[in-house]
């Protein structure tokens, strides 16, 4: 099937795309997105690693319903959530889009 020059340059385009993952998982972990909710009122800056880096809540909303403000909080976390899925989604496609039968929407690591 294989003779070992093709299976040595094909272990060795593994370990290349494995090592590029790699960076880009480790890159992930500095790029930050911003959800925001109550137009802006309400701020949540994490990384594309799901670390929440700051919340910022308008000195505004400090005076209004308690359950309205945990309401926005959860929004603009779901928000950011969802933003640094998508990065984390578009980084990581650029080494799965290449890969003969592998599923779409498959995420890395397994």
């Amino acid at each position: 099937m294989f003779n070992k020059g093709q299976l040595a340059g094909l272990m060795k385009q593994a370990q290349t795309m494995q090592d590029n993952m790699k960076k880009a998982q480790d890159e992930l972990g500095t790029i930050e997105v911003t959800g925001e909710s109550g137009a802006g009122l309400v701020k949540v800056v994490m990384t594309c690693k799901h670390d929440v880096k700051r919340i910022t809540i308008d000195p505004s909303l400090l005076a209004e319903d308690k359950d309205m403000l945990e309401d926005l909080v959860a929004a603009a976390f779901n928000a950011a959530l969802h933003k640094a899925e998508a990065t984390a989604s578009e980084k990581m496609g650029k080494f799965t889009a290449g890969i003969p039968g592998m599923p779409a929407g498959m995420k890395f690591p397994f």
